[in-house]
C-alpha cells in the first residue's frame, strides 16, 4: 500500500510543482512554492475591502483620522520585509477588534481606538496585524481551505474570465472565511514576534503590544473583546512577549511611546462617541421593529455627530416605514460621506425601486453590486427594476441570481419565483 501510494506521489509530483508558483519568501529569503501568487493574494484581499467595511458599518469619516492612523500604519510597513498593497482604514464599529486581509489592507476599528492610552499601543496591534501578513498567514489559510477552482473563479470576476454567479458564491465562501478567520496558537506567536520586531524598528517601544495585551485581558473578564476571538490569547503569549523584549530589545523603553498627534485623533474620537452611542441604543429597537423610538434615537445622533452610520440607520428607519424620499436623502448623505459603504447604496436603490425610479435604481444598486457583489437583496431589486424598463434577460438573471442566493427568510422569495415564471412564458 505505501509503495503504490508513494508511486501515485512520485507521478504526480510534477504536476502540482507545476501548479505552484515560486517566490522568496522576504522572511526567511528562501525560495518558497505556492498555490498563491503575491498578486492573487492582493487581488482576493481588494475584492473583500468592501465587504469588510460594510461589516463594520462604514469608514469612520474624519479625513484626519484616517490620515493619521494611514501614516503610522505606512511608516511600520515601510520596514518590513514584504513588499505588498497596504493600505489602512478606520471603521465606524464600535467593537473592540483589529484584524488584516490578504495582500495588504488593515482595519482598525473606533471601539479599540478609544481603549489605548498611548501611540505606542497602536502600533503594536497594527504591527501584529501587519506580522500575520508578512507571514502570510491568509494566503496559507486560502490555499489550505479552498481548491484552486475557487479561487482562481473569484479572481476571475476581476478578468472576467468566470461564470459570474459561481464567482461571485466563491467569493461569499472565501469572504466569510477570512473575515471570521481565527488564527492558530503558532501563527499567534509568530506574529507576536514580528509584531515586537517591527514596532521596535519603527522606533517604537514594543511594550505597547504587551500593554494592549494586558487591556484586553482585563477587558475580557467584564465582557467581550471581539479581538480575542481571532486572536487567541492563552498567559503564555503575553509570557513569551514578555521575554522577547527583556532579551532581544532591552532597550527598548527609550523609544518612542506616545505623540500629541495620537491625543488629539482620540479628543476627536471622543468627541463623536455620543452620537454612536445613540446609533448603537437605536440598532436595537430597530431589531424589535420599534421604529419611532429607533427614530428618535438617530436624530439625536445626528444632531451630535452626522456620521455616515447615522444616516444610514436612519435610512433604513425610513425606508421600513415607507418614507421614500427621507430614504434617498439620508443615503445620500451617507454616501458622500463615505463611497465605498455598501449599505446605504442598497438602500436607496431599494427605495428608488419603490417610487418607481427604475433607471435610478439600476445604477444605484449595479454600484452597490460592484462594492459587494453576493448580497441577494440586490439581485432581487435589480431583477423588479430591469423587468421594470423591458430588460427580459437581465432580469432573469439577476432574480435567479437572488434565489441562488437567498437564505429564504428575505420575504420577496415567492414574488422572485412568481416574477420569474412570467418572464420565462410558464
Amino acid at each position: 500500500m505505501k509503495k503504490r501510494f508513494f508511486k501515485f506521489f512520485i507521478f504526480f509530483l510534477p504536476f502540482l510543482l507545476f501548479a505552484c508558483i515560486q517566490e522568496i519568501d522576504p522572511l526567511s529569503g528562501k525560495k518558497v512554492y505556492t498555490l498563491l501568487s503575491t498578486e492573487q493574494e492582493i487581488s482576493i484581499g481588494h475584492q473583500i475591502i468592501a465587504s469588510a467595511i460594510n461589516e463594520n458599518d462604514g469608514l469612520y469619516p474624519d479625513r484626519e483620522v484616517q490620515n493619521y492612523i494611514r501614516g503610522i500604519g505606512e511608516k511600520i510597513a515601510s520596514i518590513t520585509p514584504r513588499k505588498v498593497d497596504y493600505r489602512f482604514y478606520v471603521v465606524n464599529s464600535s467593537e473592540i477588534n483589529a484584524f488584516a486581509l490578504p495582500g495588504g489592507p488593515v482595519f482598525i476599528t473606533r471601539g479599540i481606538l478609544l481603549k489605548m492610552d498611548k501611540e505606542s499601543e497602536l502600533v503594536g496591534v497594527l504591527a501584529h496585524e501587519l506580522g500575520h501578513i508578512n507571514a502570510r498567514h491568509h494566503a496559507k489559510f486560502l490555499e489550505k481551505t479552498y481548491g484552486m477552482n475557487i479561487l482562481l473563479n473569484i479572481l476571475g470576476i476581476a478578468l472576467h474570465e468566470s461564470k459570474y454567479a459561481d464567482a461571485v458564491m466563491s467569493l461569499a465562501q472565501v469572504s466569510s472565511g477570512l473575515l471570521q478567520l481565527k488564527f492558530s496558537r503558532d501563527q499567534e506567536n509568530e506574529a507576536d514576534s514580528l509584531g515586537v520586531k517591527f514596532s521596535y524598528q519603527a522606533g517604537y517601544d514594543p511594550e505597547g503590544l504587551l500593554s494592549m495585551f494586558e487591556k484586553f485581558k482585563a477587558m475580557q473578564k467584564g465582557g467581550n473583546v471581539e479581538w480575542l476571538s481571532t486572536h487567541p490569547l492563552p498567559d503564555t503569549r503575553i509570557k513569551n512577549v514578555q521575554q522577547m523584549i527583556s532579551r532581544q530589545y532591552p532597550d527598548s523603553y527609550r523609544l518612542k511611546q506616545d505623540s500629541e498627534n495620537f491625543h488629539r485623533i482620540q479628543s476627536i474620537l471622543r468627541s463623536t462617541k455620543e452620537s454612536y452611542d445613540y446609533v448603537e441604543r437605536a440598532k436595537k429597537y430597530i431589531k424589535f421593529h420599534n421604529y419611532s423610538e429607533a427614530l428618535s434615537l438617530l436624530d439625536k445622533a445626528i444632531a451630535v455627530y452626522g456620521s455616515n452610520q447615522a444616516y444610514t440607520y436612519r435610512a433604513l428607519v425610513n425606508l421600513n416605514l415607507k418614507r421614500y424620499s427621507e430614504a434617498i436623502n439620508d443615503a445620500n448623505r451617507a454616501i458622500q460621506l463615505d463611497s465605498l459603504y455598501f449599505y446605504p447604496l442598497l438602500i436607496k436603490g431599494v427605495a428608488l425601486t419603490h417610487t418607481g425610479r427604475w433607471n435610478d435604481s439600476i445604477n444605484t444598486l449595479e454600484k452597490a453590486k460592484k462594492l459587494v457583489s453576493e448580497n441577494p437583496d440586490t439581485y432581487y431589486y435589480l431583477g423588479v427594476d430591469y423587468q421594470a424598463v423591458g430588460n427580459r434577460a437581465k432580469a432573469i438573471e439577476n432574480l435567479s441570481t437572488a434565489l441562488q442566493f437567498t437564505d429564504g427568510k428575505r420575504g420577496w422569495e415567492a414574488d422572485a419565483q412568481r416574477r420569474l415564471r412570467v418572464l420565462r412564458g410558464y
